[in-house]
């Protein structure tokens, strides 16, 4: 019943595991998968190793939390190593960044074949200069990158979109236009920032950071509404999710699957096992055979 098929890969369920959170490891990404998701995302990696901002990276805020990691990580050859370790019954996105065509290409062409689709982050709001949202709030920009990345590789390629935009139809298109085969919505919300009441200084090392959680739903749901109504290529809902009755909203305003991030942080891993118990019980209680037959349809005149 929640079987679904997306980038050419075969989903048991439409739950994936958000870039971002348990995704640095190939045992973090494995324990994931023996808790219910459908399928995994890796932490954002880029062609050299990038150490990011200081701690302290992470503060919660009513409504969610707001991070400035800053896009850390090893470098795409030490992780080569993890994604090695990943079990291969894993449906797994590889999701990488860069500064330039060149290095979008360079890193998705060394992991291809150990991943089963790559998720280009054209939108991070915290990135080092050069990087993340300054890049996907530009469609020539956004397009060039895409272009670039499905010259070099045979993988299916989905592109994570930034909010923090004037018009999201534009940037999509510009993906889909560039070769795209799937588009992910959104990425996490701002900048914003938390200020210390006692010190009067802000409390993220960066200052500012990234909002992710239930407060920015709303926003994505609109996102991800407005893109399907422009695109034809299938879009992954990710942005506030926290139980089966959000994810069945996505799924409505033109998601073909979801990802799960920032609950795993309030609710533990069993989240994933409980959206999809959730989901099951819905699609059971209106009638639903298949998860696809709820895609769109927020947009029945």
């Amino acid at each position: 019943m929640l079987e679904v098929e997306i980038l050419n890969m075969k989903l048991k369920n439409p739950v994936l595991l958000a870039a971002g959170v348990m995704g640095s490891t190939a045992s973090s990404l494995n324990w994931a998968a023996r808790n219910g998701v459908g399928g995994v995302v890796t932490k954002s990696f880029s062609l050299e190793p990038n150490k990011g901002y200081p701690n302290p990276t992470t503060v919660e805020v009513q409504g969610g939390i707001i991070n400035a990691i800053g896009l850390s990580n090893p470098g795409v050859e030490a992780f080569k190593v993890e994604l090695g370790r990943i079990d291969e019954k894993v449906p797994t996105i590889a999701s990488l960044y860069g500064s330039s065509p060149e290095e979008f290409s360079l890193v998705a062409k060394k992991i291809e074949d150990m991943v089963d689709a790559l998720e280009l982050n054209v939108s991070c709001p915290h990135a080092m200069t050069g990087c993340g949202a300054s890049i996907g709030q530009d469609p020539d920009l956004t397009g060039e990158m895409v272009r670039a990345v499905k010259k070099t590789v045979n993988v299916p390629v989905t592109v994570k979109l930034t909010p923090n935009v004037t018009d999201i139809v534009e940037i999509a298109l510009a993906a889909q236009e560039a070769g795209a085969d799937g588009l992910t919505l959104i990425n996490s919300l701002g900048p914003g920032m938390c200020i210390d009441l006692e010190t009067a200084r802000p409390i993220l090392s960066n200052r500012f950071g990234g909002m992710s959680g239930p407060a920015i739903k709303p926003i994505a749901l609109r996102c991800v509404y407005q893109a399907y109504e422009a695109v034809k290529i299938p879009i992954i809902g990710v942005g506030g999710i926290m139980d089966h009755k959000d994810a069945v909203e996505f799924l409505y305003a033109g998601a073909c699957s979801i990802q799960v991030g920032t609950a795993v942080m309030y609710q533990g891993l069993e989240v994933f096992q409980r959206i999809c118990n959730g989901l099951e019980s819905f699609m059971r209680d209106k009638e639903f055979n298949r998860v696809d037959e709820m895609v769109g349809l927020a947009h029945q005149d």
